[in-house]
Order: C-alpha cells, then sequence, then structure tokens
C-alpha cells in the first residue's frame, strides 16, 4: 500500500470513526442519566458486574485477534487471497471452539451466581438474564463477527463503523424511548439489546461479503491450517498471557470495589470509568487508522520507525497530558450537572483516576508498535503485572478501598508498562538504545509538568458565572485552549516530535490545494 493511500485511508476512517464516536458519546450520557432514572443504579452496577465476569470469560480468547491482525498484514498488501482466506479460516475454527469454552464456563459460573451477588437487593434472575443477554452478544462475535478483523487489517474500519457500530447508536435510541414509553422498562432493555445485536452482525456481515467476495471457507483442515501457520499459534500462545494482565487491569478493579464496598459505589466509579472510557474512545477513533499503518510501514520501510514513532510519541504524550488536565478539573462538574452531586467521589479518588487516564492514553504508542513488531515473547511481564495489580489491589484496597483499588493498578503499570515495555521494544524492535526513549519521555513530561503548573497558578483563578452546560462548556475551553496551547508552543520551542506532525499536516494541505487549483 503506497503512503498516499495509507495517508487517504487513514484520514477517512478517523474522520467516519470520529463522527461516531461523538455522535455516540452525547448518546452514552444522556441515556445513562434516564438508565438511572429508569433502571437504578442498582441494576446499572449489575450489568457492570456482569460485563466483567463476561471478560474474565473472554480470557479464552487467548489473544487470536491480535495474532491474526499481525498475520494479515503481508497477505493483504500483496494481495495474497489463498493466504487470506486459511488464516481467516484458521481464526474461525479456533474461535468456535473458544466459544464452546465460553458456554461451558458461562453455565458453570452461573451457579455461584446466588454466592456472587448474594448482597444484591434485586431478584436473582435479574442477575441471570443481565449475563444471559451480554454472553449471546459476546458469542455472535466468536460464530459470526471475526471476519472484521479482515476490514480493519486492510485499513477500512469505516466499514465496521457504518454497518455496525450505527445500528448500535439506534439500539441505544430505541431503549431510551422503550424506557421513557413502555412499563417493564428492564424487559425492554434486554429484548433490544437481542435483537439490534443480530441486525448489527447480518449487517456487518453483509459489509464483509460486498469488500471480500472471495472469502471462503479454506479447503485445509484444522490441523493442517495449524502446521502451515505455526507462528500464529506461537503468538496466540504469547498474546494470551498479555490479554490476563489487561484482564486484571481493566476488569479485577470493579470486582474488587464491589468486594469491598457495594454495587452502588461500583456505580460511582463507573461514572467516572464511563468519562474516561469516552476519552479513550475518541482517541481510539483518532488513532485506530494508524495501527494497521504502522504494521504497513514497518513491513515496507523498517528505517522509518524511530522517526515515526518520536512524531506519534510526541503527539500522544500531548494528547494524554491535555486529557488528564481536563479530566481533573471538570470530571466532578460535569457529573454533577449531569447526575447529581451524590455521585461525586472525594478529590483523592479523582487524583488517581486523572493518572490512569494519563498512562491509558500514554501507553498505546508503545503498545502499538509493539503490536506491530508482534513483539509479545515477554510473557513474564504481564504475570508480573498480573501479581503485582492483584497483591496492591488487594492489600491497598483493604485499607484505603476505592482509592488503594486504583494506586494499585497504577503501580503495576508503571513498573511494567513505563519502564519495561519501551526498553523491550527499542532492543527489539526498533533496535535503538532506550536512552532515545528516556530522552523523549522526560523532556514530555517536564514540559507538561511546568506548563500544567502555570495553569494552576493563573488560569485557575479565573471564575465563570455560568451554571450548567454552558458554564461547563465555557471553563472545558479556556481550560484546553489555555494548556493545550502553552503546551504546544513549549513543544515547539523545544523541537520535540510534534513539530514534525505538524510540518506533515501542512504539507498535506499544501498537496491537496494545488490540486485542487489544478
Amino acid at each position: 500500500m503506497p503512503d498516499k493511500s495509507r495517508t487517504t485511508q487513514s484520514i477517512l476512517n478517523s474522520t467516519v470513526a470520529l463522527t461516531m464516536y461523538f455522535i455516540n458519546l452525547a448518546l452514552q450520557f444522556y441515556s445513562r442519566k434516564i438508565f438511572l432514572e429508569y433502571l437504578g443504579s442498582e441494576i446499572l452496577g449489575l450489568n457492570s458486574t456482569a460485563y466483567n465476569l463476561l471478560q474474565f470469560l473472554n480470557l479464552a480468547e487467548l489473544g487470536i485477534g491480535s495474532a491474526i491482525g499481525y498475520t494479515l498484514y503481508k497477505p493483504i498488501y500483496e494481495n495474497d487471497r489463498d493466504a487470506i482466506i486459511n488464516i481467516v479460516s484458521l481464526q474461525g475454527k479456533f474461535y468456535k471452539k473458544i466459544a464452546y469454552i465460553i458456554i461451558l464456563g458461562a453455565v458453570i459460573l452461573s451457579f455461584f451466581f446466588p454466592i456472587i451477588f448474594k448482597k444484591m437487593e434485586l431478584p436473582l434472575w435479574y442477575a441471570y438474564a443481565s449475563f444471559g443477554v451480554l454472553l449471546f452478544s459476546s458469542l455472535l462475535g466468536y460464530f459470526v463477527n471475526y471476519r472484521q478483523i479482515l476490514l480493519t487489517a486492510s485499513m477500512q474500519e469505516y466499514k465496521i463503523q457504518y454497518s455496525y457500530r450505527l445500528i448500535m447508536i439506534v439500539k441505544t435510541l430505541c431503549q431510551m424511548i422503550a424506557m421513557c414509553c413502555f412499563s417493564h422498562p428492564y424487559l425492554w432493555w434486554l429484548g433490544l439489546e437481542v435483537a439490534f445485536t443480530i441486525i448489527g452482525s447480518c449487517s456487518l456481515n453483509v459489509v464483509i461479503r460486498k469488500s471480500f467476495p472471495y472469502l471462503k471457507s479454506s479447503a485445509l483442515s484444522f490441523r493442517q491450517l495449524r502446521r502451515q501457520y505455526g507462528d500464529v499459534i506461537t503468538k496466540v500462545k504469547q498474546v494470551f498471557v498479555h490479554n490476563t494482565s489487561a484482564f486484571a487491569l481493566f476488569q479485577f478493579s470493579p470486582l474488587m470495589i464491589y468486594f469491598y464496598t457495594s454495587l452502588s459505589d461500583v456505580t460511582k466509579y463507573g461514572n467516572y470509568i464511563l468519562i474516561i472510557t469516552g476519552i479513550t474512545r475518541l482517541l481510539k477513533a483518532a488513532f485506530d487508522s494508524v495501527v494497521a499503518g504502522i504494521g504497513n510501514l514497518l513491513s515496507q520501510y523498517p528505517d522509518r520507525a524511530y522517526p515515526f514513532f518520536s512524531e506519534l510519541f510526541s503527539l500522544r504524550f500531548f494528547v494524554a497530558s491535555l486529557s488528564c488536565f481536563l479530566f481533573y478539573n471538570l470530571a466532578d462538574s460535569f457529573i454533577t450537572i449531569w447526575i447529581g452531586a451524590e455521585y461525586l467521589m472525594p478529590n483523592s479518588t479523582v487524583i488517581l483516576l486523572s493518572i490512569t487516564v494519563f498512562v491509558t492514553l500514554f501507553r498505546q504508542t508503545i503498545d502499538n508498535f509493539i503490536s506491530a513488531y508482534g513483539l509479545f515473547s515477554d510473557v513474564w511481564a504481564p504475570v508480573t503485572e498480573i501479581i503485582l495489580n492483584v497483591l496492591f489491589s488487594v492489600i491497598l484496597g483493604k485499607y484505603w478501598g476505592i482509592n488503594g483499588i486504583i494506586s494499585g493498578m497504577i503501580i503495576s503499570q508503571t513498573l511494567i508498562i513505563l519502564i519495561w515495555k519501551p526498553y523491550f521494544l527499542f532492543s527489539k524492535g526498533i533496535k535503538r538504545s532506550v536512552r532515545y526513549y528516556w530522552s523523549l519521555f522526560f523532556k514530555h513530561l517536564i514540559l507538561s509538568i511546568i506548563v500544567a503548573g502555570l495553569c494552576f497558578m493563573f488560569i485557575g483563578k479565573i471564575k465563570i458565572s455560568v451554571t450548567g452546560y454552558l458554564g461547563l462548556s465555557l471553563t472545558c475551553l479556556i481550560d484546553f485552549f489555555s494548556f493545550g496551547i502553552m503546551l504546544l508552543i513549549a513543544m515547539n520551542l523545544t523541537n520535540c516530535g510534534i513539530k514534525h506532525f505538524e510540518n506533515r499536516v501542512v504539507n498535506l494541505i499544501k498537496k491537496n490545494i494545488c490540486k485542487i487549483g489544478k
């Protein structure tokens, strides 16, 4: 795929994804307010807990999707249809086996629901119903939707947006209307969840068939495919351990909060996590199209790895710092206006959550390059991360509750994500001294701290008299432009990689203007 095509596809994917994101973001926050009103915090906390239990079962996926995505970059670029058919067929055969394992695990887990949900005041069938609906949606991904990996690997993710995610937006709208207009709102939520999941899956597969009309089941048996693509099996085993770590970090915490506190506290925590998820999805929508481009770039021009890394690193550090600053300043105000001050958490918790915002967004550059290189062999690292996360979360959570649990997650991420992963990437992938990374990191960190300090000293004194969403929006604009512009200027003056990104954008605009002029 030439540079021009790669750039064009990235822009198209980002544009469509961002449009869908903002529609979905506004809808998610408004719908949660309605769901709280008509369903109550107990049911929302139940759904969050059921979702986390399901994610535990989804560990059986073993990271096959990541391994398949890495394996598809080259055959897609070379248009090797036989290889594409074989690789996707191997994924499908794996996924069917995994789906049966998940079903078995779900049945066994359901026997323990009376123990797991013993503190729940709702009838126990609520837990079974929520878990069953979420399980059904998940299983469709294993039996039907798994082929969407082709759209992602070929930089056509915009097709997933309009064929599946748009239908999920319509689903949420219908659920909101049903709750406001009909009795038994929980039953309506369950029914519409199932119906639109089926509709979305059918729509997605129609698009996949049109995009890859030659796609069919491979004539080779499962054993033959495994033998032919043994490297995929190796990558799967390695990614499994990494996925286990991801579960421990992001799905273990709500379960621990429920264990130490209550479903209502899970809901409060979930409100802040919803904001963090909104921020994360915004960045995901903007940058996801770059991921396949990294794999494509490295397969063709490996010598461009470090220049592109420093450029992407600088851009994402800027965005992560800005997001962290805005989250800390605005999260409480937004929740107060959105659903009420009774759902606020202590300031110390907000500070810790702000740190998780930064780490979650910042780590993506390193993770994307590691995935593009297929560097999953450091299986000891996620195992260590799991142990540290569970150990610190259990110990600190016992004494400091939610703050202790979040602190445990931050400690484990700092040791593995911020220290080990950069060394691993630079030594095995980029093939440069890790000193280049630390030079980038500390230069950006010092600039961000200085700019944040100046903003808290001076801009923080500005008071907005307008209340409600208008006042929040004005405050957001002041914080956004004050911190963002100051940090951008500082990064340009110190010759950070973002300067190269700005030059790239300017040159792209000039080229398009010249084409229009001709």
